[in-house]
């Protein structure tokens, strides 16, 4: 069985393919040669400006080629790269690259200002590298991220501490208390859990060595070509960008900042694109409007699979889109920065999966808190746990990864906290967080952490968020809100407020006030009855 180090195996790819397409992006297009040359000379960088094992290099950037060249050319230097939710404000970005010990960040020119305010707070950061955008100048204390990855190829990077499987990538994502967390991925594990360079549902087999893995794509022919619209700031971007790579394929992602679906639409047709990638309703919503619309604008033939990952994606979605694009394969998966392959729904035309319904994952099972496992059709409730490769915990936090990183029936089990029932036939029933952990639009918010935002405000004395149905993001945020006498709060000002010092996301879209939350006297709160209270007052329902 092969070990597997992300590096050595592009390395490999990168010989038998160089001038196939390894990442495009409106008009640049990089080759695997390009991306060799270009990862090399940045981990060489890396290495001179002091970076040693398993150095910390965080990315924070939008969706780019530099993106996964940060990612490669850390991999690469034996480095462990981290992603930045672009999102964040100053001091949840300074949280993430004090808590990943970040020694290197590679950062859009937008985010100069920002990172200005708090570099003097992470002495750490050995190597600021600057991507440029067009929106600002390169700051005085960082280097042009283009003048060191340009030039000549300086060949294979070799760090005398050596690659390993074991090396990792960090992946952040919310936790408990509002606050990031890095999941600790083995690049072993990791290249196992994304297919090992196959694809199951396309039935495209994993690779047994990376000599074996090299001799598969066809200089002569195109790869695999994906496009991950979501960002690749979380998991599922990544992941699956990692798998068009691991093909020997090419990414590609879009240049708009915002969500454009026909630039998404225009850019599938214009690179024959294989794969689409996609969060939910979010994405989803518009791309069946815009061809409910103009069913005949763009030639997606070329499309074989949309795959989605992270937040509800409907049945009536579903089936709609295969009305316009009946060849396609639409496959829905449930997992998490922690538990990649939970379960999977396939659609195809004339038979289109209902909503939170899945095929339990091969290495996937359902237990009761107590660590029994439920049995299929009994109606029992328990806790979805996945197996095999999973991570090692969760980077410097030895109490949560012990929550997380369970053991049952003598394994070793990741279970990220959702509860499921199993029918009878095996399908898998999501039911939901037992947390009251908000989704919106593939997002986690806590609502601890906007619920302090709010209380904040001198015209709140109380307040509690819930997360409302949402047809697009899959949930939004309402705000249940007790006001201060004489105070009546609109929600233009709290969720201005709450956009001052959390991500834009974080801010309320409904505000219900009420006259009083009603805390149990150890202060706690009965979320299901607050937010029973807002879906009636907005005339909605659960």
């Amino acid at each position: 069985m092969s070990t597997w180090n992300f590096a050595d195996a592009y390395e490999a790819i990168a010989a038998k393919v160089p001038n196939s397409p390894c990442q495009i992006q409106g008009d640049r297009i990089f080759t695997w040669a390009d991306f060799d040359r270009r990862t090399n000379r940045l981990a060489a960088d890396m290495i001179d400006a002091g970076l040693t094992k398993q150095s910390k290099v965080a990315a924070y950037l939008y969706n780019c080629p530099e993106y996964l060249e940060t990612y490669v050319g850390a991999f690469k230097g034996g480095f462990a790269p981290a992603n930045t939710n672009y999102r964040y404000g100053p001091d949840e970005v300074w949280y993430l690259f004090d808590n990943a010990d970040a020694e290197a960040v590679v950062f859009h020119a937008t985010f100069g200002q920002l990172l200005d305010g708090i570099r003097d707070r992470l002495p750490q950061v050995k190597r600021w590298y600057c991507v440029a955008d067009g929106t600002a100048p390169t700051p005085s204390w960082a280097v042009d991220y283009d003048l060191v990855v340009d030039g000549e190829n300086p060949g294979p990077i070799r760090p005398q501490w050596g690659r390993t499987p074991d090396d990792l990538l960090l992946l952040y994502t919310g936790g408990t208390t509002g606050m990031p967390k890095g999941v600790m991925w083995r690049q072993d594990d990791l290249f196992n859990v994304v297919g090992a360079g196959g694809n199951a549902v396309i039935g495209i087999p994993p690779s047994t060595s990376i000599e074996e893995l090299a001799s598969r794509p066809d200089p002569n022919t195109p790869g695999l070509v994906v496009l991950p619209a979501c960002p690749l700031m979380h998991g599922t971007g990544q992941f699956t960008s990692l798998i068009a790579l691991n093909a020997g394929g090419s990414v590609v992602t879009l240049s708009s900042r915002q969500f454009d679906v026909h630039e998404l639409l225009g850019a599938v047709e214009k690179h024959r694109v294989q794969i689409l990638v996609i969060v939910g309703q979010a994405f989803a919503g518009p791309i069946l409007d815009a061809l409910e619309a103009d069913p005949n604008r763009y030639d997606l033939s070329s499309l074989i699979m949309i795959t989605s990952s992270g937040v509800m994606w409907s049945q009536e979605n579903k089936a709609g889109l295969l009305t316009h694009i009946p060849h396609v394969i639409l496959f829905d998966s449930f997992g998490s920065s922690e538990a990649v392959g939970m379960g999977g729904s396939v659609s195809t035309a004339g038979v289109a999966s209902e909503t939170a319904k899945f095929t339990l994952g091969p290495t996937c099972a359902v237990f009761t808190e107590d660590g029994r496992r439920v049995e299929p059709g009994s109606g029992e409730r328990g806790l979805v746990a996945v197996g095999g490769f999973i991570p090692l915990g969760y980077y410097r936090d030895e109490a949560k990864s012990a929550q997380t990183f369970r053991v049952f029936e003598g394994q070793r089990w990741s279970v990220p906290g959702d509860w499921a029932e199993i029918l009878a036939d095996g399908t898998l029933v999501l039911l939901g967080r037992g947390s009251v952990c908000i989704n919106t639009g593939g997002e986690k918010v806590f609502p601890e952490e906007v619920e302090e935002e709010l209380k904040r405000h001198p015209s709140v004395r109380d307040a509690v968020a819930v997360g409302i149905p949402d047809s697009r993001f899959g949930e939004t945020i309402c705000a249940v809100v007790e006001a201060e006498p004489g105070q009546e709060p609109t929600l233009e000002v709290l969720s201005a407020h709450v956009k001052s010092r959390l991500a834009a996301y974080k801010a309320p879209r409904h505000l219900v006030t009420i006259d009083s939350i009603g805390r149990a006297p150890n202060g706690k709160v009965d979320y299901k009855r607050l937010k029973t209270m807002a879906l009636d007052h907005l005339g909605l329902s659960s």
